[in-house]
């Protein structure tokens, strides 16, 4: 479930705003001054010191080279960004002094580095993204039952991007220009794509599989609009509803270029794991891929010890 940000442009048409998730960018190459594979630096903004002493502790445990400095209020947030370059930023959607949101506003329109990632990190994102009303200023987000153990895989995701990963993809694309950038795009990284040009096609192959007692991909990846008489939303529905399978079992993430909130909403109500608006930012688009997969790789083994 990156936005790999590189410190504070010298010129703010060094980057390139496009939408992609929630806020994105494409990223020039004549600002790769700030190296990440030094030591990248995160923010962690939370009211609670108890949860930004949880949030360091693990993501000084598995990211020690990362510089991680944390703060309890957006006045300090402010302190903090205007007089430094960071990597990426959690912020939680309350704050002492503003709402997490607004730190994130003040971000994009205000701070030296207006496109380096944020995330919010909460309890209720849940019930914010089912109403599309986590504002365009935001990266991403993460639900905070996952635990901070998955949140700090899922900040390595963007500060440290896996070069290799492991899985097989049900992708659904009728352009077949689209189709093939992606596909190598996702087998640059060691991913199985299974191609197919329709929802008919895909269900036919989840038809087989199956059959045999398999469930054909570790996620699906499906356009919205395609050829033929059904649409991404139906796939997710029949996948939701006829297959039986949930997130965990097989998560399906939705590229879309509507950007419609109410359609949205109704596509993540049915199912979606995530969302990536299109045109599709390719960080972007594969840390939100493989973070679904870490997420459900971890849900089926803790269901298959007998932990769920």
């Amino acid at each position: 479930m990156g936005l790999q940000a590189q410190g504070a442009p010298a010129d703010a048409d060094a980057w390139k705003p496009c939408k992609t998730g929630t806020v994105g960018f494409l990223m020039s190459s004549s600002i790769s001054s700030r190296d990440l594979s030094a030591a990248p630096r995160v923010l962690v903004v939370d009211g609670s010191k108890v949860v930004r002493q949880l949030i360091t502790r693990v993501l000084q445990k598995e990211l020690p080279q990362a510089e991680v400095v944390d703060c309890g209020s957006g006045a300090e947030a402010h302190r903090l960004l205007e007089s430094g370059v960071f990597d990426f930023i959690t912020v939680a959607l309350r704050l002492p002094d503003m709402d997490g949101l607004e730190l994130a506003r003040y971000v994009r329109e205000s701070a030296p580095q207006i496109y380096v990632p944020i995330v919010v990190v909460s309890g209720d994102v849940d019930d914010r993204l089912h109403r599309r009303a986590l504002g365009e200023h935001v990266t991403d987000y993460f639900d905070k039952s996952l635990g901070f153990q998955a949140l700090a895989e899922f900040i390595r995701g963007y500060v440290r991007p896996e070069s290799a990963a492991d899985g097989v993809v049900l992708y659904v694309e009728d352009s077949r220009v689209v189709a093939l950038a992606t596909r190598r795009m996702l087998e640059k990284i060691g991913l199985t794509v299974r191609h197919v040009v329709s929802v008919e096609d895909a269900l036919a192959l989840l038809e087989t599989e199956r059959a045999q007692g398999q469930v054909g991909a570790d996620l699906v990846l499906t356009d919205v609009s395609l050829k033929g008489d059904l649409t991404g939303g139906d796939l997710l529905h029949r996948i939701r509803t006829y297959f039986g399978y949930g997130k965990g079992k097989l998560p399906v993430l939705v590229m879309t270029g509507d950007e419609n909130p109410d359609n949205q909403a109704a596509l993540i109500r049915a199912g979606a794991n995530d969302l990536v608006e299109k045109p599709v930012e390719e960080k972007l688009l594969v840390t939100k891929l493989l973070f679904q997969l870490r997420v459900a790789q971890h849900l089926r083994a803790r269901e298959a010890a007998g932990t769920v």
